[in-house]
């Protein structure tokens, strides 16, 4: 027979092993469960985090949670973060807020969400307020999406499409050249017009950098990659003759366009730079 004191301490274990069982976490991503609030469904849960990427996985969602996205290093270039979000076509329960010092601003409402599309914001607009709905089931119910968080130009609206049809200055060129996700030489091949978007194929024979895996090795001796970059339509993008050097970042495994200088214009530039000691970084232009 069991001690009453140990039967309690038994009983309390038993209680925070299942309460435990309902989420799982590290500083990139968070999986929970809103049956943690159950008969608590007017709690609001505080969600931490750190990476510049991962995915948040909410199951039966009851009350609310506040999801706080911040880098993991504290820099002026911080500022300039915006946060990107890809919800699962699965995704429903909940409607999706963006939370300044307590004041609310609807981003998604719960059938946009099954859309699947990105959605951007700047870091300095809150966190993400996520409310779940009123459900006489939750059993099916289920909020999910990927985050990444990216650097936006300054003085840009960080989820307008147009912002990234805008030419990059010399400053900025040179600077992507340093911190951007992919740059490479090459050509372009064919242009697609897609629903919302417009897919580039492109060549390239010098790869300089890229984040993943996004341009892939022709094989043979002459080392050429081939890929495809994406631009918003409104960009009207057409076939181009020439050498290009493409600029931009990787999106939920896509490459987007941030800047498309003529190479010749590039290395004019670069060359002038190097002359007065002014490059940010040094790259093989041979």
């Amino acid at each position: 027979m069991l001690w009453p004191l140990s039967a309690c301490l038994l009983a309390a274990l038993a209680l925070c092993r299942s309460a435990l069982s309902q989420y799982s976490s590290d500083q990139c991503s968070w999986r929970g469960s809103g049956l943690t609030h159950e008969g608590h469904t007017r709690d609001v849960e505080q969600v931490y985090l750190r990476c510049s990427q991962g995915s948040l996985e909410w199951l039966y969602p009851t009350g609310a949670i506040i999801v706080n996205l911040r880098p993991n290093t504290a820099s002026q270039a911080a500022g300039l973060l915006s946060v990107c979000i890809k919800p699962s076509r699965e995704s429903s329960g909940t409607h999706i807020y963006l939370d300044r010092l307590g004041k609310l601003r609807l981003l998604l409402r719960e059938r946009e969400q099954a859309e699947g599309k990105v959605h951007c914001f700047s870091i300095q607009e809150g966190a993400l307020f996520i409310e779940a709905l009123p459900q006489r089931d939750i059993s099916r119910k289920i909020t999910a999406f990927q985050y990444e968080l990216v650097s936006h130009r300054p003085g840009v609206d960080p989820d307008s499409l147009s912002a990234s049809c805008q030419p990059c200055t010399d400053a900025e060129l040179l600077l992507a050249v340093c911190t951007s996700d992919f740059v490479g030489r090459g050509s372009i091949l064919g242009v697609e017009q897609e629903e919302e978007q417009t897919s580039v194929a492109v060549t390239l024979t010098r790869l300089y950098r890229q984040k993943s895996q996004v341009f892939v090795s022709g094989g043979g001796r002459a080392k050429r990659f081939t890929g495809r970059v994406k631009m918003p339509r409104e960009c009207g993008v057409k076939p181009g003759e020439g050498e290009f050097l493409f600029i931009g970042t990787v999106r939920f495994g896509e490459a987007w366009l941030s800047c498309a200088p003529r190479y010749r214009d590039f290395l004019r530039l670069y060359q002038d730079a190097q002359e007065r000691g002014t490059n940010p970084c040094h790259i093989d232009t041979n």
